[in-house]
């Protein structure tokens, strides 16, 4: 028989409510102590019967970013907005700072609020985090995960690969071979699987272009910075098409692009990724691939609900399809500068 709860108690050196508490999730426990309770609870196979879904008291449903800057993270809230209205449930946010994983203190939060549900964006959970909110029946679902995520842990994504492949036939459909791609962090997984589709449409094509490849931070000032450097390459090396990871990227590289003297596209085409509501309005309109986070965000709210009913998923991964929006940014390259 496992261990009763006193004997957790005994064990953990504190009083059987408080071990009531952290069972239940309750606020009022010193992070220190949880942490020594939720161990002894794990160890003596504690977790929260499963059946009927639980009613959540506190009426949230929460999205974790892993930094909340951007015009992106404004339409993922939009979309999960657009759910939770329907539901009666009010948006709380919370935010790693620019890290991938959350730290422990925030998983002792969630316990304490009780979200109806989690939405966590381009952000991971480890196997300890994940064992938390399991055995506290704490239903979460991973949008544009870091990693890759662990089988059972559903996610919501987008059509990463192919949208950098259309990116990139695109501009070697209008002739350019010198096409550069200014992706986001190295590690994570959505700006990994952009930068493959554009290799391999470069491989398709005949072109290597593994020099024009760079990783940058999703961030306006990364974009500006390393479109300096290449657009500032002699004329008969200088790139002639810039891919950028997201679209905030391709802001800056459209700064780099006016204080070196160049014109888009007739100097330099550049294509996005994202599709962002102020794309439509850049000097010239961008080029972008269009991933539908407003219907990703809506998806994963709907999906962490559904497994906080109980109603588990048909597939624990699911891929919304990119497409491409062609507007101004991208033209044929100047002349003379076709040959790689």
């Amino acid at each position: 028989m496992p261990a009763t709860l006193a004997e957790i108690a005994r064990q953990a050196g504190v009083s059987a409510p408080t071990v009531s508490k952290v069972l239940n999730g309750r606020a009022h426990v010193a992070p220190a102590t949880r942490d020594k309770v939720e161990a002894l609870l794990r160890e003596h196979g504690y977790r929260r019967k499963r059946g009927a879904a639980r009613p959540r008291p506190s009426g949230l449903l929460e999205i974790v970013f892993h930094e909340l800057i951007s015009m992106w993270a404004t339409e993922i809230i939009r979309g999960v907005e657009n759910v939770a209205r329907q539901e009666g449930l009010t948006v709380v946010l919370s935010e790693s700072s620019g890290r991938e994983e959350m730290g422990l203190p925030w998983v002792d939060g969630v316990l304490t609020r009780d979200p109806a549900g989690v939405i966590l964006v381009m952000s991971d959970l480890t196997a300890v985090q994940r064992e938390l909110l399991v055995s506290r029946d704490v239903p979460f679902v991973v949008m544009d995960p870091a990693g890759y995520p662990a089988d059972d842990v559903p996610s919501i994504g987008t059509t990463n690969w192919q949208g950098g492949y259309t990116a990139t036939r695109h501009l070697l459909d209008l002739g350019h071979r010198r096409i550069a791609v200014i992706g986001g962090p190295e590690s994570v997984l959505c700006s990994r699987a952009r930068i493959d589709g554009y290799r391999a449409a470069l491989e398709t094509g005949g072109v290597d272009c593994d020099a024009l490849v760079r990783h940058g931070t999703f961030q306006t000032e990364a974009g500006h910075r390393i479109a300096r450097e290449l657009l500032s390459a002699p004329a008969a090396d200088r790139p002639t098409a810039l891919f950028a990871g997201n679209d905030v990227t391709a802001m800056g590289i459209y700064q780099a692009a006016r204080e070196l003297g160049l014109r888009i596209p007739e100097d330099v085409s550049v294509v996005g990724f994202d599709d962002l509501p102020v794309s439509a309005w850049m000097g010239p309109p961008l080029t972008t691939v269009r991933q539908p986070l407003v219907d990703m965000a809506e998806a994963a709210a709907r999906l962490v609900l559904d497994l906080g009913r109980g109603v588990q998923p048909g597939m624990r991964r699911v891929e919304l399809a990119t497409s491409l929006v062609v507007r101004g940014s991208t033209a044929e390259p100047p002349p003379g500068a076709q040959d790689a």
